[in-house]
This record gives structure tokens, C-alpha cells and sequence, in this order.
């Protein structure tokens, strides 16, 4: 039929759905990193607005948490403009409307969600050990930098938690997984664009203490969401690993430390480094007998 219908399926108007008509490709990811800079241009402009409104000690505590949904509206604008855009595309010939393609999925195979959160939790806690090692690669923080880090961390304790367990998980995740990620398999290899969209991971962290870092587990994000569709295991996986962070920051013997060699023996943090590889390497074998469900069955 070649007059525009729109499309009647379920509704798109939450966070999920009203995205499902938007698949981006290489170029789409270039505009939702230049529209995340600009939602960081004014999430900045945000934190001024409420040292001169209020005072830079209150800006301190809650610029971040007030400032940071505000970095992903640009981004999300976008994307359900596209994505509402698309839904009024011409019917096929065979009579059926232009079909989404959800962010989030169930497909958890045989172990089911429960255990799955479970496998891809630990996997995640695994794989930040073992990446811990190339911090000790890179030169040291700037003093300016680990200012900001502790600005982050060190204000009160739900204010960190709201910012760095809910809101990075939630919308990092919706915007490098479901958005990006989920395009890009759609016009690529998964193994291409599982790296291409760790790297956009990577590069919304600015700077390499962390971009290096979130790119490995960006990876291992991006092959669980491959196999099982699932935006909450990414979520889930990604606010455990800053928690993990987060807790870290507040203990004492661990604050100052650059990594867990810093506070631990060789033979201890051997053991470890050997249990967490064995760990993901299972997590990884289990992920895997999962079979990825192609676009047209969703």
C-alpha cells in the first residue's frame, strides 16, 4: 500500500518503545555523539546556573545529579523524532507496517533471567579485575581529574549512588547498547559493531583513565546484549560494576589505591586474577549458547 499510514502496534511513550523505528547506522552514531556533547555543553552550563543561583557548595553536592539526566535530553530528542518519523513510513507491499525493533528483549535461554543476572553479575565484577592491570599502563592522573573523580564519589553517599548505580547505567545504557549498538547490528557484523559501540562507550567517558576501561567492559556489555536482546542485563551489569566502584571509594585501605595490587600480596591477587578469568571465561561460554534473535522474529 503506498499511502502513509501510522504505525499501530504498541505504544511509544516510554523510554523503551518510543525508540523501537530508530536504528542508526555509523553516520546516526556521529549525531547522537555530537547531540550528548551538546546535552554536556549544557549540563555544564547547568552546574553555573546553580553556583550563581544558590551557592558552589550546593552546586558541588547536587550539580552532578541534577546535571547529568540533563546531558542525554539532546540525544533523546533526537532519537524519538527519528524514531516517530519512521513509524509514518509507507506500508510494505505485503500489507504489514514498517517493524521496530525493541530495545529490551527476554531472551535469556534456557537458564532464564533470574540466573542470567546472576552468570552476567559475576561476569561483570570479573571482568573489572581483570582489566584492572592496565591502569598500571597509563601515566597518573591529573590532580584535576582525580578531583573530579572525587567529587563524584565523595559527596553523600545517595547522591553517588543515584548518580553513578541509576542514572549512568540507565542512560549509558539506553543510549550505547539499545540505541547505538542495536543499530549498528542491523547493518553490520555483530563482532564490528559490538567494537564500534564499546569505542563510542569508550569516548563518552572523555578521558582514557576511564575510556580504556569502559571499552572492555563495553565489550562484554555489547556481546551479552548481541546474544540476549536485553537492555535490563546491560543495566544491570553496568550498575553493578560502578557500584562495585562506588563501595570501593568509601573504604578506607582502598581509597588511595590505584589498583588491588596496591593492598593485596602477589600470591593472593594471583589467585584472584586466575578465579576471575576462569569465571568470565564460563560466563562468556554460557552467554554464548544463547542464540541471538534476528530482527524479524522480534
Amino acid at each position: 500500500m503506498g499511502f502513509f499510514r501510522r504505525y499501530q502496534g504498541r505504544g511509544s511513550y516510554d523510554l523503551f518503545s518510543t525508540y523501537d523505528h530508530y536504528l542508526p547506522g555509523v553516520g546516526g552514531m556521529f549525531m547522537l555523539l555530537a547531540m550528548f556533547f551538546v546535552g554536556a555543553l549544557l549540563g555544564n552550563l547547568m552546574v553555573l546556573l546553580l553556583q550563581f543561583g544558590f551557592s558552589p557548595e550546593f552546586a558541588q553536592i547536587y550539580g552532578t545529579v541534577i546535571s547529568y539526566p540533563v546531558m542525554f535530553i539532546p540525544p533523546m530528542l533526537y532519537a524519538s523524532y527519528q524514531s516517530r518519523k519512521n513509524e509514518f513510513m509507507p506500508w510494505g507491499d505485503d500489507g504489514n507496517p514498517p517493524a521496530g525493533i525493541p530495545l529490551d528483549g527476554n531472551n535469556f535461554g534456557r537458564l532464564g533471567g533470574w540466573w542470567m543476572a546472576v552468570v552476567v553479575s559475576i561476569a561483570t565484577i570479573a571482568a573489572s579485575f581483570v582489566a584492572e592491570p592496565v591502569n598500571t599502563l597509563l601515566p597518573e592522573m591529573p590532580e584535576l581529574l582525580k578531583q573530579a573523580m572525587e567529587q563524584l564519589t565523595g559527596g553523600p553517599v545517595w547522591i553517588s549512588f543515584l548518580s553513578v548505580s541509576i542514572f549512568a547505567p540507565l542512560f549509558e545504557e539506553w543510549l550505547c547498547r539499545g540505541l547505538v549498538l542495536r543499530g549498528l547490528l542491523q547493518k553490520m557484523k555483530p563482532g564490528w559493531a559490538i567494537v564500534i559501540s564499546a569505542l563510542f562507550f569508550a569516548v563518552l567517558h572523555m578521558n582514557p583513565w576511564q575510556a580504556i576501561p569502559a571499552f572492555i567492559l563495553g565489550v562484554l556489555f555489547g556481546y551479552v546484549y548481541y546474544r540476549t536482546g536485553s537492555l535490563k542485563l546491560t543495566m544491570l551489569m553496568h550498575c553493578v560494576n560502578n557500584t562495585m566502584a562506588l563501595v570501593c571509594s568509601h573504604i578506607p585501605s582502598l581509597k588511595d589505591a590505584e589498583t588491588f595490587m596496591d593492598v593485596m600480596s602477589p600470591w593472593a591477587y594471583g589467585c584472584i586474577f586466575t578465579a576471575c578469568i576462569f569465571f568470565l571465561t564460563a560466563a562468556i561460554i554460557t552467554v554464548r549458547g544463547i542464540q541471538p534473535v534476528k530482527s524479524s522474529e522480534v
